[in-house]
């Protein structure tokens, strides 16, 4: 019973820790969405270009042909946590597109053991209720090609919604900017800039339920959080290119590079921005059937004896394609590849020309 009590408390933590900046507001955002670019570890900023581009970069928008709609689901932390995508997109015409996706990132049935025990020291279980809480990102996208040839721009605006159960919730809004470029050698390169405005979380709690929390642990949730929070901005930057192969045969590859505006155990960190890269391939046959991989998430963790080891996360998946019908598969997690929390990660895209 005592765990259920940590994970009521750790929830509760998210936003009574919250200062004016937080390092890791929103991080359900940063997950990433289609089983294909999870399996060459997210280096796709520069290529991307179909209904997902949504999210990795909007102005990969304005290559769709047709209208598309995109669907992933994936469970982490043994399944506690469950992680939810759905997008579509359209061109409007032969030089602009748009798109809107909703991501889910929530925990459900939760149960509340603060009232476990009475005013009079016994307890009840009849006390014990269950809540939920979950985060929303809503994603408008709108792209369009400039008059250089070769050269798309995209944006998004962004709604976020988090709940806690009855507990507190807040909402938010913020604006992503991506461009790409493709030369005529064809060499592709990407830059997608999110929360370029500083995404805003206004956060309302309900005082009367906080009171139960602020009681429920002696000395812990006295007091109540900030209610604001600031995501600061994030740049990716990619290239990529691909080869083909007598003819039935292809080799796409490409790099990431993925800069915060913070201090941490990223491969390259200063005071100033951190940086860490990802590196990903796929290999494909007849536009039919592929395979995937990648390195990402290079991160100096910190060892018992105070040196520190390069750890990194490695990624695989594999997809097929038939008729506009697309089903990716990756085997991916959120943390690195010593953490053993790997992830079966499930995408489905449609592409609408298959009703034409």
């Amino acid at each position: 019973m005592k765990n259920y009590i940590v994970i009521l408390l750790t929830l509760i933590t998210n936003i009574a820790t919250a200062q004016t900046t937080r390092k890791y507001s929103n991080e359900f955002m940063n997950i990433g969405v289609d089983a294909a670019a999870l399996g060459m570890s997210n280096a796709v900023v520069s290529q991307t270009a179909d209904v997902n581009s949504g999210y990795w970069n909007p102005a990969g928008l304005v290559h769709l042909e047709d209208n598309q709609l995109a669907l992933m689901h994936s469970s982490y932390f043994a399944n506690i946590a469950n992680y939810n995508y759905i997008a579509y997109a359209m061109p409007l015409d032969d030089r602009s597109a748009v798109g809107i996706s909703l991501i889910r990132f929530g925990v459900d049935d939760i149960l509340d053991t603060t009232q476990l025990i009475d005013d009079q020291g016994n307890i009840n279980y009849d006390r014990i209720s269950t809540f939920s809480t979950a985060d929303y990102g809503l994603t408008f996208s709108y792209a369009r090609k400039l008059p250089l040839d070769g050269l798309n721009f995209g944006v998004n605006a962004k709604i976020i919604r988090r709940i806690i159960g009855d507990f507190a919730s807040s909402w938010g809004f913020g604006l992503d900017a991506g461009i790409q470029f493709e030369n005529n050698s064809g060499w592709k390169f990407g830059l997608m800039a999110r929360d370029i405005t500083t995404t805003y979380n206004a956060w309302s709690i309900d005082e009367e339920k906080f009171e139960q929390i602020s009681g429920a642990v002696e000395g812990q949730n006295q007091e109540l959080p900030e209610t604001t929070e600031i995501t600061i901005p994030k740049l990716e930057l990619g290239m990529s290119k691909k080869w083909i192969f007598n003819y039935d045969y292809s080799l796409l590859a490409a790099a990431n590079l993925n800069v915060r505006f913070e201090e941490n155990n990223d491969v390259l960190s200063t005071s100033f921005a951190s940086i860490n890269p990802a590196l990903g391939f796929e290999f494909g046959y007849t536009d039919l059937v592929f395979l995937r991989g990648g390195l990402g998430n290079f991160q100096n963790e910190r060892q018992i004896d105070n040196s520190e080891d390069l750890t990194f996360q490695p990624n695989f998946g594999v997809g097929f394609k038939y008729k506009g019908i697309q089903i990716d598969y990756a085997f991916t997690d959120i943390g690195d590849q010593s953490a053993a929390l790997y992830s079966n990660v499930f995408s489905l895209k449609i592409d609408f020309s298959i009703f034409r």
